[in-house]
């Protein structure tokens, strides 16, 4: 399978952005201080089993919740309007894709606008939708490191050609990049940035990593000694990404779920993008700094299928 090319599917929605990761953690009480004392990130509130953190205006950008297998439970991308929103709707019930409108009271909880989940059925993470969400008034304050945003979320998938397929056409993602039949960069079309979410060829269904994309090459660097003198495992760099340009550094959360910084990246114009490159599967493709990945780098963190 090769790439289809810049154009973007036809879909009757448009992308905003990425807005937020839900992932379980088998203890709260440990992940919440990495994720907020050590990434950097803001703990907006706590609710019972759940924390909601951010790392923008957002209420939230990445959902803690306490459970017996950590892991990705779903990804949150935000549209452009409401109206987008009950059209994109229609357009996965019409695949027979069965959205589900969530209800009132869980739009609450999670400050958002109306909202909908819908299962993809080949790697079975399941997204969300939504128009809008809580715009804090008091503006995120960077502390350990300035992070612009939540970057990407990646998956590994047993079945790649499947998975690939329904991102690219039923959810009308773009393709920026790819690895024939192994890897393929994904942009969340009008979004700029050279990938929103990802997905490659494994083994089974699971989470790879969560990116934070910072706003100075010094918090890559700094992390890098943040996370040893804490213990923290680093799982691959610091090194530099050919396909998007971004400098990297990855490491473990408690549960070894891998997470990564990165400075820079490639921004696309809606209209009149370059094609997808076909990079050469070799590990020159994934870092021109000549870093080694950890054996467990990207490998743990289950996709919840209930």
């Amino acid at each position: 399978m090769s790439a289809s090319g810049a154009s973007t599917p036809p879909v009757p929605f448009r992308y905003r952005k990425l807005g937020y990761a839900a992932l379980t953690v088998t203890d709260l009480n440990r992940s919440l201080p990495f994720y907020r004392d050590l990434l950097g990130l803001d703990l907006v509130e706590q609710a019972g089993d759940s924390a909601y953190l951010r790392c923008s205006r957002d209420h939230h950008n990445i959902v803690l919740t306490q459970g017996p297998k950590a892991g990705l439970r779903r990804v949150g991308f935000e549209l452009e309007t409401q109206g987008d929103t009950d059209r994109a709707f229609e357009h996965f019930r019409a695949r027979g894709l069965a959205p589900q409108w969530l209800p009132k009271a869980e739009t609450q909880a999670l400050r958002q606008g109306p909202s909908f989940r819908v299962r993809e059925g080949h790697c079975q993470l399941e997204f969300e939708f939504y128009g809008s969400t809580t715009v804090l008034a008091r503006p995120y304050e960077p502390t350990v490191a300035k992070i612009a945003r939540l970057g990407h979320v990646v998956i590994g998938t047993a079945d790649f050609p499947g998975t690939y397929r329904a991102l690219r056409h039923d959810f009308g993602f773009a393709e920026s990049d790819f690895v024939e039949d192994r890897f393929s960069f994904l942009r969340c079309h009008p979004n700029p940035f050279h990938h929103s979410f990802a997905v490659g060829a494994s083994d089974s269904n699971h989470l790879h990593h969560v990116n934070f994309m910072v706003t100075d090459i010094d918090d890559v660097g700094r992390a890098w000694h943040r996370m040893t003198k804490a213990g923290v495992p680093i799982a691959f760099g610091m090194g530099r990404h050919p396909p998007s340009g971004s400098v990297f550094l990855y490491f473990y959360d408690p549960d070894g779920m891998t997470v990564e910084y990165s400075y820079g990246m490639e921004e696309f114009p809606e209209v009149g993008a370059r094609e997808p490159r076909r990079l050469e599967p070799v590990p020159q493709s994934l870092d021109t700094w000549g870093a080694v990945p950890d054996a467990h780098f990207g490998k743990r963190g289950v996709i919840e299928t209930a």
